[in-house]
């Protein structure tokens, strides 16, 4: 229930920010998006100090599963993602956006989805660490290989930018773990709340920011992602059946390609110069992903594994 009511407010704050954009653009002289980063390096930073050895056991455990996982993840969403933006009629960085969420790695939500829906939580976790630690080389290639058929993409800027947005914060946060270990239990019980505060900010101020464009072609790019979204879901289902997985790593699969870090591909869009174009399609899949994920998971968790 509490994850609907997220769901729900990042709705009601999106819905604010079209109305009242100048609220969320800036304060005095004060720019707003310029909080984005720093935002998205406390979440990392969090990340980092819940992170463990136990994260990747799964490499050791499952290693078919999580091969399978990581490959899914960056061939399903970034090749689906430019099958939609070359078939729409959108502005090209609204399209490089589109595609820019698609090469993100999965995000913490996929976490929790995985528990609700009686997944392979240990699997998920994996994925996910995996799937983050080698966004910084996967993403800006696959950006390049793709997205530059929209706009110029500087692979070397990119990747160094994903790094400051990811490596550099779990670092800190690995290093704050080992050294002060019991402290981290604070961090741990409160860093989910400050995350889901952050990315529900993000997901404002990048609404206000884009405002003109979203006015423009908003429906339809909420049809397009609802569509890469639910691609996501079923493609990484039915090809982790078809490689026979377990039915518990079939759905971990699935919720780890359909939910993508759309604050992380926010962020890359700040440091392009373009948060109003690129950064729409992650600020719309942001509530887009927590509602069908939800619905998944929640259908999932009625649904015994054999």
């Amino acid at each position: 229930m509490r994850n609907y009511l997220y769901t729900l407010s990042i709705i009601v704050g999106a819905t604010l920010a079209m109305f009242f954009p100048q609220v969320f653009t800036q304060i005095g002289d004060f720019q707003l998006k310029t909080l984005i980063l720093p935002l998205l390096q406390i979440i990392m930073f969090g990340m980092g100090t819940t992170m463990s050895p136990k994260d990747f056991e799964a490499v050791v455990k499952s290693p078919k599963s999580v091969v399978i996982g990581l490959i899914c993840q960056f061939t399903i969403m970034p090749f689906i993602g430019f099958i939609l933006a070359t078939s729409f009629d959108f502005p090209p960085e609204v399209a490089a956006g589109i595609i820019l969420i698609g090469c993100s790695p999965s995000g913490l939500a996929s976490n929790v989805m995985a528990y609700i829906a009686k997944a392979n939580v240990a699997l998920s976790l994996t994925i996910t660490s995996c799937a983050t630690l080698v966004a910084p080389i996967l993403t800006p290639l696959l950006m390049k290989l793709l997205g530059g058929a929209f706009i110029e993409i500087d692979f070397f800027k990119m990747m160094v930018e994903i790094l400051k947005i990811i490596i550099l914060p779990i670092g800190v946060g690995l290093l704050v773990n080992k050294l002060f270990r019991s402290q981290t239990e604070f961090l741990n019980k409160y860093m989910p709340l400050v995350s889901m505060a952050g990315i529900a900010l993000i997901i404002c101020i990048i609404t206000a920011a884009g405002r003109e464009s979203l006015l423009k072609v908003g429906g339809i790019l909420i049809v397009c992602t609802l569509i890469h979204n639910i691609s996501g879901y079923l493609l990484g289902y039915w090809s982790a059946r078809i490689l026979k997985l377990p039915e518990q790593d079939c759905r971990t699969v699935a919720i780890e390609v359909g939910l993508q870090n759309g604050g992380l591909a926010s962020g890359i869009a700040l440091q392009m110069g373009k948060v109003a174009t690129v950064g729409l399609a992650p600020a719309l899949f942001g509530p887009i992903m927590n509602v069908t994920g939800s619905l998944l998971a929640s259908w999932w968790s009625k649904k015994p594994v054999k």
